[in-house]
């Protein structure tokens, strides 16, 4: 039996996090170490604070999953590679979710109507 892992389960605290999502390279001036560092566990805060990421909190700790990772990876690429303040990652981010929504709802449109052409055609 496979294992299949929970994207969403919440796993790492918030210094793992950090160590996680490493600000891109932009340059080939980086050095390995500097490639290596993690973001400040003080910028995951405002991420948080910002609404831009939502990591579960049990107390005062933090705890982020896998998407989670992805979305701050995200974040850190729209930021540090092509420059988009963090008001833009905001806008992205609620339009990309805007385009999820659409789909969503044309997906139960098409079962919608799949259903009612099999329901007439049997009648």
């Amino acid at each position: 039996m496979a294992f299949i892992k929970d994207r969403d389960e919440p796993i790492y605290t918030i210094s793992i996090a950090a160590k996680l999502v490493r600000p891109p390279s932009r340059t080939a001036a980086h050095t390995a170490e500097e490639a290596e560092k993690p973001i400040h566990a003080q910028t995951l805060r405002m991420y948080d604070k910002l609404g831009l990421v939502k990591p579960r909190k049990v107390g005062k700790n933090r705890f982020y999953s896998d998407r989670d990772i992805e979305r701050l990876q995200q974040i850190q690429h729209f930021t540090q590679d092509i420059g988009i303040n963090l008001a833009g990652v905001a806008y992205i981010f609620a339009l990309l979710e805007q385009v999820d929504e659409t789909e969503a709802m044309l997906l139960r449109a098409e079962a919608r109507i799949r259903e009612l052409a099999s329901g007439e055609s049997e009648e």
